[in-house]
C-alpha cells in the first residue's frame, strides 16, 4: 500500500512539473488570456462567491451584514410557503418547457438544414425572431384578453364553448399553462442557432461512409453520425435551455402581474426579485439565488451524463 501511494505522489509531482514547463513555454498565450480571465473573475466568479457569503447573513443594504448562519435557508425551506410555491412552479416550467424547447430547437434546426440556402436563411430569421424581439410576449396579452374583444375569448364564444369571457391572466387555473406556451414560443434562441451551425459543420463524407457501413435510414444517420458530431452544440443548447427554463421571470410578471393571483405564476426568480429589489433583504435574496444556482448545476450535471450516451 505504501509503495502504491509513493508511486502515486511521484507520478503526480512529475505531471505537475511537466505542466509547469508547458505553461512557462506559453507565457505569451496566458498573457493574452489575462484580460478575459480578469473580467470573468471580476464579473462572474466574484459575484457568485459574494452572493454565497451574503446568504449566511442578514443584510438590508442600510446596515452592515450580520452573520446568522443557516437561518436564511431554514426560513426558506421550512417557513416560506410562497418560496415553495415558486419552487414548484419553476420545476413545472423547467420540466415542461426545458425538454420540449430543447427538442423543438433541434428538430426545427434539422428540418431547416434540409432547405435551400436562401430559404434556410429566411427560416432561421423567422424562427429566431421571437427570442430577440424583447417584449414580444405582450402579443399574447392581446390574444388572451379577459374581455369579449380578446381573440381567444371571441373565438371560443363564437363556437359556443364558453358563454362569457374568461379572465385568463387572473384565473390561477390558466395562468401557468399560458405562460408555458409563451415560453415555448420564445424558446428558439441561441441554442437553436448553435444547432443550425452544428448541422452545417458535419462532414458530408461521414454520411457516405455510414451508408457503406450499414446505415439504412435518416434516423440511424441522425443517431450514429449527426448527434455524435454535435455533442458540443448539444451541450451548449442544453445549458442555454436550463438557464432559460429556470430563469423565468419577465414573462410571468408582465402577463400575470406582480404578484400574481394566489401566487399561481410565482417563480424562484420572481421571489428573488421581490426580496432583492422590493424589500431589499439582500441576505435572504442571496440565499434564494444560491439555491437556484445549486439546482441549475445539478440539472446541468444530469444532462451532461445523458448526452454522453448519445451515439453510443
Amino acid at each position: 500500500m505504501k509503495e502504491y501511494w509513493k508511486k502515486y505522489f511521484v507520478l503526480r509531482k512529475h505531471n505537475t512539473q511537466v505542466a509547469l514547463k508547458k505553461a512557462s513555454k506559453s507565457k505569451m498565450c496566458y498573457l493574452f488570456l489575462l484580460p478575459y480571465a480578469l473580467l470573468f473573475t471580476l464579473f462572474y466568479v466574484a459575484p457568485v462567491v459574494i452572493s454565497i457569503f451574503y446568504s449566511f447573513t442578514y443584510y438590508n443594504i442600510l446596515e452592515s451584514p450580520r452573520f446568522i448562519g443557516l437561518q436564511n435557508y431554514i426560513s426558506l425551506i421550512l417557513e416560506d410557503d410562497i418560496f415553495l410555491i415558486g419552487l414548484k412552479n419553476t420545476f413545472l416550467i423547467a420540466v415542461v418547457t426545458g425538454p420540449l424547447g430543447y427538442i423543438m430547437s433541434f428538430l426545427f434546426a434539422w428540418l431547416i438544414n434540409e432547405l435551400p440556402r436562401w430559404v434556410r436563411s429566411v427560416a432561421v430569421v423567422v424562427f429566431y425572431a421571437p427570442s430577440i424581439a424583447g417584449n414580444c410576449y405582450v402579443i399574447f396579452s392581446v390574444f388572451f384578453r379577459g374581455d369579449a374583444y380578446g381573440y381567444v375569448n371571441a373565438f371560443l364564444m363564437n363556437l359556443g364553448i364558453i358563454d362569457k369571457p374568461v379572465l385568463w391572466f387572473i384565473n390561477p387555473d390558466y395562468m401557468l399553462p399560458i405562460c408555458m406556451l409563451v415560453i415555448l414560443w420564445m424558446s428558439l434562441g441561441t441554442g437553436f442557432l448553435s444547432f443550425v451551425a452544428g448541422l452545417q459543420g458535419v462532414d458530408r463524407s461521414q454520411f457516405e461512409a455510414g451508408y457503406m457501413d450499414g446505415i439504412k435510414n435518416r434516423w440511424q444517420e441522425l443517431w450514429y453520425i449527426t448527434l455524435p458530431n454535435m455533442k458540443p452544440m448539444l451541450m451548449f443548447g442544453a445549458v442555454m435551455s436550463i438557464t432559460q427554463a429556470f430563469g423565468v421571470c419577465d414573462v410571468t410578471m408582465a402577463l400575470c402581474g406582480y404578484p400574481s393571483t394566489d401566487y399561481a405564476a410565482r417563480t424562484i426568480v420572481t421571489h428573488l426579485f421581490d426580496y432583492g429589489f422590493t424589500r431589499f433583504e439582500m441576505g435572504y435574496a442571496c440565499a434564494i439565488a444560491t439555491i437556484l444556482f445549486l439546482i441549475m448545476i445539478l440539472c446541468n450535471k444530469a444532462i451532461q451524463s445523458l448526452l454522453r450516451r448519445v451515439g453510443t
